[in-house]
């Protein structure tokens, strides 16, 4: 593991941060829901599943300040950058919305999530195989639950198939980081790190066409102009004020500790 981080040490960092900002973000949007949820069953899903990212979040960013040398942890990063040095995916960062644009959103990113961790746990890097194999079990089943919701609201009522079909096509068009790739993605996967970025664009949209089959709703084209720049730090105004909230008390208190 040493000597694959030293090889690659730049691009890991970046990698491992785009892994662990995209977790950190979706968990902090699952977790604004809190009290909110259309039904008890589904706050406890939707907290679950933040708390699942959030875990995940801590595991990538563990290993990102370890590699960075600088005596940070993952709290550090977290709670101590701006929002142009965050690497998340676009999507994970748009606004709740209504329960079909949340659960869109979710099903989305896991249709892309779960094929990324599978390949990830064939990783060079042990430590990468390691927590990829563990996040693996957890995203299995925020994909089943995400497209089952997707399917029950696409091929339900008049209304709830409407809002399913807006909540995807004003999604659509973030969804370009999740099948283009750029020289980090390839030099993980050169490296062995990572999967093959044109398999798992494959892979992603399979899995969405066949949802979305099922659910009775229109897939936007793949030719649609795209939305990119959050893994290079490039973002949308929700991410700021999303920040502005998750690192509030860290930031007003920054050497504030545990009695």
């Amino acid at each position: 593991m040493h000597n694959v981080a030293q090889k690659t040490q730049t691009p890991l960092i970046a990698y491992l941060l785009r892994l662990g900002d995209s977790a950190l973000v979706l968990g902090q949007r699952s977790a604004q829901l809190c009290g909110k949820a259309p039904a008890l069953e589904e706050e406890m899903a939707l907290m679950n599943v933040g708390l699942d990212l959030f875990g995940q979040a801590r595991n990538w960013l563990t290993y990102a300040a370890e590699l960075e040398g600088e005596g940070h942890d993952a709290d550090h990063l977290a709670f101590r950058r701006d929002a142009q040095d965050f690497r998340n995916l676009l999507i994970v960062e748009q606004p709740n919305g209504d329960f079909a644009d949340t659960m869109g959103r979710q099903f989305l990113f896991d249709a892309w999530h779960v094929h990324l961790l599978d390949g990830l746990t064939q990783s060079s890097d042990p430590r990468i195989a390691e927590v990829a194999a563990k996040s693996l079990k957890e995203a299995t089943y925020h994909l089943r639950r995400s497209s089952e919701w997707v399917m029950r609201l696409g091929d339900g009522t008049e209304e709830s198939h409407t809002r399913m079909q807006r909540a995807l096509d004003n999604l659509w068009r973030f969804t370009g980081e999740l099948t283009q790739f750029d020289e980090i993605d390839q030099a993980m996967f050169e490296a062995g790190i990572a999967p093959d970025p044109e398999i798992l664009a494959t892979r992603w949209k399979a899995t969405v066409e066949e949802v979305l089959e099922e659910a009775t709703l229109v897939r936007p084209s793949y030719d649609t102009w795209m939305y990119t720049g959050g893994k290079v730090g490039h973002h949308t105004e929700h991410l700021g004020f999303l920040l502005a909230e998750m690192q509030y008390l860290p930031r007003t208190y920054p050497d504030a500790t545990v009695w």
